[in-house]
């Protein structure tokens, strides 16, 4: 039980994450660089949930027992 609902805080987490990079997007209509743009989403706390929520889905699939 407690992997399933690491999979769905993961699977919630990383969605949010996701859906800040993809609005981010935008700055780069608005003449930032590919650098800049990298730069700035790795300095947001709401883009870095992607990746723990992609460590969290990991680590229910992926752990033993339970």
């Amino acid at each position: 039980m407690i992997r399933f609902f690491l999979f769905l805080i993961g699977f919630g987490f990383s969605i949010i994450g996701c859906m800040y990079i993809i609005l981010y997007l935008n700055y780069l209509t608005i003449g930032y660089t590919m650098l800049d743009y990298l730069s700035f989403i790795s300095r947001r706390f709401e883009c870095l949930l992607a990746i723990v929520g992609i460590i969290l889905i990991a680590i229910a699939i992926f752990k033993k027992g339970d």
